[in-house]
């Protein structure tokens, strides 16, 4: 897309003001005027005039209609992204799996994709596979087709990732993956926790999606969270911010890994649920059998599930009074009990939220499931990288965003 000289002032600042329209479709995906002008902050005369220039150029375009009963009254038009002007790949990389996801800028969603791979497979491996499930997924070469000159692709990894104030991965293992990653997709590369980025799927396609303050939590082999705010994913200084689970749930519990005693991992996690539910007689040997033991009613999964419940809801009562999200979304393998778990949790935020903020924050179970992580990093992607470099029309490469 062919912007406008810089060389005066009028020039540059009708620059930014595209800059800004597009960064905002590019972030929150289609909006209407309306919505645009709210979030930019412009004047309905200036929003318009920039909205037709952008729209004459191809790189806006109006969006199909919203689902949804019809309103009276001439319908409200939404303008998005051009889905041809580029396209992002997702990939979470998790313990034993591998999952991919890809989507345009538009924020449609091309297709999502997992393969299973035992312990210890190599980080050459894991990218091989990762790149036979994008090719599934495009039908073509990632690096011609899936990405292009305009991706970028966003990857989710297992474990604490402290990122520097430039936010690049320091030197080390994961630096080595993302400049794996770069040469075999030839595109940039973010790199983040995955469950960080399943929060922000969450957000742009899952249980929370039109929310701007998020409050996420998996319960999972490990319990780790995310938290989005006034729509950007909170790393917080030094990139390790999310970490829920070791937040002190039982100042009188075990010892946590982390060296702490009675974190939220300790008695929230699948394994430490499991080893509560053997110590009253149970005998499940894994997360999907507990779960049928309590669908069946079994009294020992219901207090296991109900104990840890109670224990999650507490410790994120605190972090709602100390952020005020607008929804909290519950993940992981344990969510999928649902009201045998979220049930007790709804109780323990009812009984510790402020009492003036019970009424302000909705508890929900995550809509994504084991896509979360590769979807959000196909949201990290669209957020944070320079994906709108050559719109369709555009004449000088230097002249662009």
């Amino acid at each position: 897309m062919a912007m406008h000289s810089q060389g005066g002032p009028l020039s540059r600042l009708r620059r930014g003001h595209e800059e800004l329209v597009l960064g905002l479709l590019r972030r929150h995906g289609p909006q209407s005027r309306a919505e645009l002008g709210r979030r930019a902050g412009l004047s309905r005369t200036t929003l318009y005039d920039i909205v037709g220039t952008l729209v004459a150029s191809g790189a806006v375009v109006p969006s199909a209609a919203n689902p949804g009963p019809r309103r009276r009254g001439r319908p409200v038009e939404h303008l998005t992204l051009n889905p041809a002007a580029g396209q992002a790949i997702g990939i979470d990389f998790a313990r034993r799996a591998v999952h991919v996801a890809a989507a345009n800028v538009a924020h449609e969603v091309i297709g999502s994709a997992s393969a299973a791979h035992g312990p210890g497979l190599s980080w050459e491996r894991r990218v091989e596979l990762a790149e036979q499930l994008v090719e599934s997924i495009s039908g073509s070469t990632p690096r011609l087709t899936a990405l292009g000159s305009t991706g970028a692709v966003g990857v989710g990894v297992v474990g604490p990732v402290r990122l520097t104030r430039e936010g690049q991965v320091p030197d080390g293992p994961l630096a080595a993956l993302t400049e794996l990653l770069g040469k075999r997709f030839g595109a940039p590369v973010l790199l983040d926790n995955n469950t960080r980025l399943a929060a922000l799927a969450e957000c742009a396609w899952g249980a929370a999606a039109g929310y701007r303050d998020v409050l996420y939590l998996r319960l999972s082999h490990g319990v780790g969270g995310g938290l989005v705010v006034n729509g950007s994913l909170h790393r917080g200084v030094d990139g390790l911010a999310g970490e829920l689970g070791h937040i002190t749930a039982d100042p009188a519990g075990v010892p946590c890994e982390c060296g702490g005693t009675g974190c939220l991992e300790t008695v929230a996690s699948v394994g430490a649920v499991l080893d509560a539910y053997r110590s009253l007689g149970g005998t499940a040997e894994d997360v999907t059998a507990l779960l049928a033991a309590s669908d069946s009613g079994e009294p020992a999964a219901h207090e296991v599930l109900a104990a840890a419940g109670a224990r999650t809801g507490a410790v994120l009562a605190a972090v709602v009074n100390a952020v005020g999200p607008g929804v909290i979304v519950l993940g992981g393998e344990l969510a999928r009990a649902g009201d045998a778990l979220l049930g007790p949790v709804g109780q323990a935020l009812d009984s510790h939220v402020l009492p003036f903020a019970r009424d302000g924050v909705t508890l929900r179970r995550a809509a994504l499931d084991e896509a979360g992580g590769a979807l959000g990093g196909v949201a990290l992607a669209l957020h944070e990288s320079p994906l709108l470099a050559r719109y369709p029309g555009t004449e000088d490469p230097e002249d662009v965003l």
